[in-house]
């Protein structure tokens, strides 16, 4: 090895001059620890000094830019940002919710569950879109069957976040199904049952939260900013719901970069 070489790559186990046997082969298994760092050093020596990878540009993909918002939340519209009392008492119910869920979770995870429930596998996205949203609101279907009328399809639908679902999913599951119905409402609208089942989850999220459940947070947070500021009809009902989760990320979850303005 070159001496230029050797000052940039310092040995970490010095090695002497050593007596080996006349007929020493770097090429057949060491049989001494001093056979060993010869072959060692007889290998380093001939690695080139630039290693050039072969890409094929062919393989390539034409577009590869990759867009990360880092920024915060947008402002709500004006007349509906929330006060910081209200933002507080928000927190201090969702603190006692969590706790209460806790305290509990391992009664309400050996109650029964209905016949007529099945839990999707953690992996089974789009049956858990199903499962939380119902196939009305996933399929965006408004038409009412006439069976409906006789009791509640929660097939169509959507089955509520009952304690006696929510405490059977361990964190790698609320973190998925946190994950299938963000992503779902990146491109759709927000509904009473896709509310409901975000509070669920955020309930269910220990802290401190993992890396991946930080980022799903932040991006539900800033979406939710977004769908009010875009609703062309505001309801005062819907932009409060959105305003609650955008107060327990950034207020709860300690994400303040992402926290309304005291109105």
């Amino acid at each position: 090895m070159e001496p230029g070489v050797e000052e940039l790559m310092p040995r970490l186990l010095p090695v002497g001059d050593c007596d080996l046997a006349e007929d020493f082969d770097p090429t057949v298994p060491p049989r001494t620890p001093q056979e060993y760092l010869k072959r060692v050093q007889i290998e380093a020596a001939r690695c080139p000094d630039v290693v050039v990878a072969q890409i094929d540009p062919r393989k390539l993909k034409k577009k590869q830019t990759v867009n990360i918002s880092i920024s915060g939340c947008q402002p709500a519209p004006e007349g509906y940002s929330p006060t910081l009392k209200w933002q507080q008492q928000q927190v201090a119910n969702f603190s006692a919710v969590r706790q209460s869920l806790n305290k509990h979770r391992n009664h309400w995870r050996s109650q029964h569950l209905d016949s007529n429930v099945t839990m999707p596998k953690s992996e089974d996205e789009e049956g858990w879109k199903k499962f939380c949203l119902g196939e009305r609101v996933y399929s965006e279907t408004d038409a009412l069957s006439d069976n409906e009328n006789l009791g509640i399809d929660y097939v169509k639908v959507g089955f509520p976040p009952l304690l006696s679902i929510v405490s059977r999913m361990n964190q790698a599951t609320v973190t998925s199904v946190l994950e299938y119905l963000i992503s779902w409402f990146g491109e759709k609208k927000f509904t009473p049952e896709l509310g409901r089942w975000l509070y669920a989850l955020l309930a269910c999220l220990e802290k401190p939260l993992l890396p991946e459940a930080h980022s799903l947070i932040r991006q539900l947070a800033r979406r939710c900013s977004e769908v009010r500021v875009l609703e062309e009809n505001k309801k005062e009902e819907q932009i409060s719901a959105l305003n609650l989760i955008i107060c327990l990320v950034s207020r709860y979850f300690d994400q303040r970069d992402l926290a309304d303005e005291p109105s």
